[in-house]
């Protein structure tokens, strides 16, 4: 949470413009509930009166569609629309639609709100506003970003988050570009603990496969919190909006998601191929693959040729033999043989990440500093590592 949210009190009344969240009525064209009659009416079939129910009712959806739910702490939830948010500027982008920083006007509180275009029709709108209100209600893992509600603006799907200093994609490549150096083994064992822990948490709890794991998607705060977003929901969404097939981000896929002899069927496991092409590559400082320029290569290179694989000594950088081993583990090309989120939680090296006292906000927050100075910050969206050669003036 924000320090913005930590010094809010819950509201004693609700104010005026705030809407109570209101049951939907069973059904919109009889309210009376009258003793039904034996004698036939016409009065159905009278030229206008199905124009005017469906009308009626329609209109009712895009209400509910316009109008989501807030939930900024256990004791503090609102009915709210995008009037009751001020936008701050826009702090990244992706294939799917942008992210900015806005305030919601009623607490002060500050979010990330995830904007993702698309057309859906209005009972789409209802059935997904009452999926995201699931999700909201279960928000008790620290390593992940808290969720605080959804809302649809003209088709247009608004989530709002927690929000976080900076995700691990932008982290790394100013370490590396920037700085010609490393994370650390310590902090790369504690982002690793922390993603591993969200992504059982979500398997366990929520039945939800993340399905598109990658640096951008794993977000730091300057406290030393490291914690997963987009945990299913922009999944759920992609299925269900862009009607898209390949949820996800295609380079972090696992083999068996897009040969198309096996992409049928896949499990958890092809979330911890993606974990482990993350992990070499924020530990390495470049993706483990060659750029790929066309599906088919990428088809030859990821199904058909040999995973990549780390070493204790790879291209002058030094690893210890459990990180190494943790990464190659991941990395299985054979998704039968690749462990699930169980048997990486008893891997040494997240044995070792979890006692560990390694102090993450100290280095999180010198990284930040070093970013700010160097004109990096939130509102910087989506540098390339190849746009910071000022970096090195």
């Amino acid at each position: 949470m924000s320090d913005d949210q930590n010094s809010q009190s819950s509201p004693a009344t609700t104010p005026t413009s705030i809407r109570p969240s209101m049951p939907l009525p069973l059904d919109l064209n009889n309210t009376d509930r009258k003793k039904p009659t034996k004698k036939l009416s016409f009065l159905g079939c009278q030229s206008g009166q199905t124009t005017v129910i469906a009308d009626r009712r329609r209109d009712h959806i895009r209400m509910q569609a316009a109008a989501g739910k807030l939930q900024i702490a256990p004791n503090q939830t609102y009915d709210f629309t995008s009037d009751d948010l001020i936008d701050e500027g826009e702090i990244g982008r992706g294939a799917f639609g942008a992210v900015n920083r806005m305030k919601f006007t009623h607490t002060g509180t500050v979010m990330a709100v995830k904007r993702i275009r698309s057309t859906v029709d209005e009972k789409e709108q209802k059935q997904l506003l009452m999926d995201l209100e699931v999700v909201m209600k279960s928000n008790d893992c620290n390593t992940i970003v808290t969720f605080y509600g959804a809302l649809f603006k003209e088709g247009d799907c608004w989530i709002c988050m927690e929000l976080m200093d900076t995700s691990l994609d932008k982290f790394y490549k100013f370490i590396c570009e920037c700085q010609s150096s490393r994370i650390p083994e310590p902090i790369l064992a504690q982002i690793t603990f922390a993603t591993v822990r969200a992504l059982n948490y979500l398997k366990e709890e929520l039945k939800i496969i993340h399905r598109d794991v990658k640096p951008s998607n794993i977000l730091l705060k300057r406290n030393g919190d490291i914690k997963l977003c987009d945990f299913g929901i922009s999944g759920q969404l992609v299925d269900s909006i862009a009607r898209t097939k390949d949820a996800g981000c295609r380079p972090y896929m696992a083999p068996e998601r897009i040969d198309p002899q096996r992409a049928k069927g896949y499990d958890v496991r092809s979330d911890v191929w993606s974990l482990g092409i993350t992990l070499m590559e924020v530990a390495t400082g470049k993706f483990p693959y060659p750029k790929w320029g066309s599906v088919f290569e990428q088809l030859s290179q990821v199904v058909e040729g040999a995973p990549p694989r780390l070493s204790t000594t790879y291209n002058g950088m030094e690893f210890s033999i459990d990180f190494v081993n943790f990464v190659n583990t991941c990395l299985i090309k054979d998704e039968r043989d690749r462990p699930k989120y169980g048997k990486l939680l008893q891997h040494a090296f997240i044995q070792l990440a979890e006692k560990s006292e390694t102090d993450v906000a100290a280095y999180v927050s010198e990284v930040l500093e070093s970013m700010a100075n160097n004109g990096i910050t939130q509102f910087t969206t989506n540098l390339p590592a190849e746009g910071w050669n000022e970096c090195f003036n």
